[in-house]
């Protein structure tokens, strides 16, 4: 606790933790809020610099160029982490955390006391070894996803999980390890949030999964040819113009490739997206492309007025989820999308079969127990997310090792799924998460499928037939709609408060589920 006990000319005297400190008097407040607001400006583009060269190593970064990158984000880590520890900001934050602020202003304040608050407890030296690890752990992680050798990434991952038990030290556990984790990408959420979330989704999601299922075994699912091939060049025409009536400005960003897909908003007017390409499946890419334009259109619509602060900022990665998983599969899993689509689709790919746009939408919406999250349709994706939940909640607060953890993939997919994994890149391997130190990221995809939902009911309630306006071919409307309640907005409000200003109320997950089940009731003619 600390006060201001009394303020002279060019000192003030505070009570701070049973003692009297003296610091040096700010002026107005004015001028405070613009000294921090420099700094604030600073240590966000040193963030963007450690984007851009992340961006770089998975996409351009030669194989021997990691150690160098190593260093050189390590590097950046640990500036960037002087500057925002600087005993100057406390000051400023303590200043104007008591003044009447504007909602911008308070945004930016609330935001970086909670970044400092975290960062004064680690150490720099910590700071800088955790980011040239991460690096290193990229690294491996793409070459033993590459061979589909666990033992290639395993020791690099140990690393990483040692270092994530000493942030969670150095933080302070108030209920679980993990609550740590999970509270850095989806502020105040924990295991006693997710946990009955999860029980929730499953109790409905498993019995409409057993649904489709058994009516599968009585029809016949449209699929592609065996041996039909779809070039790479063509894919990629085929998925910018998507891009590009999804309303992503390729004048203000670019799409690559890399070993798995990701967005990254480096600054305003630069923010990129990847896919993978697979020549035996076109939808792969597709829905990658339109999952990270969903990204991708939330950084471009963030507004430039508050850039390099908090209030430019995306608020949470729930929220940023959501406007991926919205476009990929709520807007670009329908029969309208197809209407729009297939024409497309064929001047790529002619020699494709004439499929209509209803068959089409059957083929991208087929319900299977597979292996692979990012691909995975929307009955099945959550199971994907809870499984790797368990297993992060099992690393940091039970007993699981980084040895074992192959063998507790598989088995509880078995178990999950009624599928035997074949190898680790369709396994344990498969996502980029890991290699990251993102532990804790996972449920934020379960988040935005929930606030996708939720956004979509009340888009739909605001402009009607969102059916016929996707058929239609103009998806601006959507867009227009989503700028100013989600996109704009920064992280102005908090990620529950945002959604409930956009949609008229709290985060909830009925609509999620009443919509999943209308839909795929609908497809599997499971009411019949």
């Amino acid at each position: 606790m600390w006060f201001v006990l009394r303020a002279e000319e060019n000192f003030i005297f505070v009570y701070f933790e049973g003692s009297v400190q003296e610091h040096p008097r700010i002026g107005n407040l004015m001028q405070a809020y613009d000294d921090f607001l420099l700094r604030v400006q600073d240590i966000h583009k040193f963030s963007s610099l450690q984007g851009h060269l992340g961006w770089d190593q998975e996409v351009l970064m030669p194989p021997k160029g990691g150690e160098s990158r190593g260093e050189i984000l390590a590097w950046l880590a640990g500036k960037r982490h002087e500057q925002l520890t600087e005993p100057e900001m406390g000051s400023l934050l303590e200043r104007l955390e008591s003044e009447e602020l504007d909602a911008d202003q308070y945004a930016n304040v609330r935001e970086m006391r909670r970044a400092y608050d975290q960062a004064v407890k680690l150490p720099k030296e910590f700071v800088e070894a955790f980011a040239k690890a991460r690096s290193a752990s990229l690294v491996a992680w793409q070459e033993a996803r590459a061979a589909s050798d666990f033992s290639m990434f395993k020791e690099t991952l140990e690393t990483l999980i040692e270092m994530t038990r000493t942030k969670i030290a150095y933080l302070g556990v108030t209920s679980t390890p993990y609550d740590v984790l999970l509270d850095e990408y989806e502020v105040g959420m924990t295991v006693a949030d997710y946990d009955p979330l999860f029980q929730g989704l499953k109790e409905r999601l498993v019995p409409l999964l057993h649904s489709i299922t058994h009516a599968q075994q009585h029809q016949t699912a449209p699929q592609l040819p065996d041996g039909l091939r779809f070039s790479i060049p063509g894919q990629e025409r085929f998925c910018e113009a998507i891009s590009s009536r999804m309303g992503f400005d390729f004048e203000g960003g670019r799409m690559d490739s890399s070993t798995h897909p990701f967005s990254a908003g480096l600054w305003p007017g630069d923010t990129r997206f990847t896919t993978r390409f697979d020549e035996k499946d076109p939808f792969s890419c597709l829905y990658a492309v339109m999952h990270e334009t969903g990204h991708a259109l939330y950084e471009q619509g963030l507004d430039r007025e508050h850039r390099f602060t908090p209030r430019g900022a995306a608020v949470s990665l729930g929220v940023h989820e959501s406007q991926s998983r919205f476009w990929e599969n709520q807007i670009g899993r329908t029969a309208a999308f197809w209407d729009v689509a297939l024409p497309l689709f064929y001047q790529e790919f002619p020699e494709a079969p004439q499929w209509d746009a209803q068959t089409m939408n059957r083929i991208a919406n087929k319900v299977e127990k597979g292996f692979v999250r990012v691909e995975a349709d929307e009955v099945t994706y959550n199971l994907h997310v809870m499984l790797r939940y368990e297993i992060e909640k099992k690393l940091f607060n039970g007993d699981l090792s980084v040895e074992d953890l192959p063998k507790a993939w598989n088995t509880m997919f078995s178990e999950w799924f009624g599928v035997e994994v074949p190898e680790d890149r369709l396994g344990c391997l498969q996502d980029i998460h890991w290699s990251m130190g993102a532990f804790g990221y996972f449920p934020t995809y379960t988040l935005g499928n929930l606030y996708a939902a939720q956004l979509l009911e009340a888009m739909r309630n605001d402009l009607g037939d969102i059916d016929a306006m996707i058929s239609s071919g103009d998806w601006s409307p959507m867009l227009d709609w989503l700028r100013p309640r989600i996109h704009e907005r920064g992280s102005q409000v908090t990620p529950s408060k945002l959604i409930e200003d956009a949609t008229g109320k709290a985060p909830t997950p009925e609509p999620f589920l009443d919509y999943l089940e209308q839909k795929y009731r609908a497809l599997y003619q499971l009411d019949e």
